[in-house]
């Protein structure tokens, strides 16, 4: 095994670990931004909110997604025991 190749398994790697915690963190990110404007604006401060609201969305993605995800995170798997097996 050369440098070259563990630089491809590694590329990818980081590459499905973007992919898979991406929507995520994206989308818990832009809940927690909406819900700090609106609690500027009313001028409520509670802090369970914005910790109940991004652990329903990421609940959310993973229901929705979770199929997704773990057929994505199987095949990489699968390519990196089968480059394993080639050498």
């Amino acid at each position: 095994m050369d440098t070259g190749m563990i630089t491809d398994v590694m590329r990818d790697a980081v590459g499905v670990v973007i992919k898979l915690g991406g929507p995520m963190l994206v989308l818990s990110m832009m809940a927690g931004v909406a819900l700090a404007i609106f609690q500027a604006v009313t001028q409520i401060h509670e802090q369970t909110l914005s910790f109940i609201l991004k652990v329903v969305i990421v609940v959310g993605v993973l229901l929705i997604a979770g199929g997704w995800m773990l057929t994505t995170l199987q095949d990489y798997a699968r390519e990196v025991f089968d480059l394993m097996t080639r050498l």
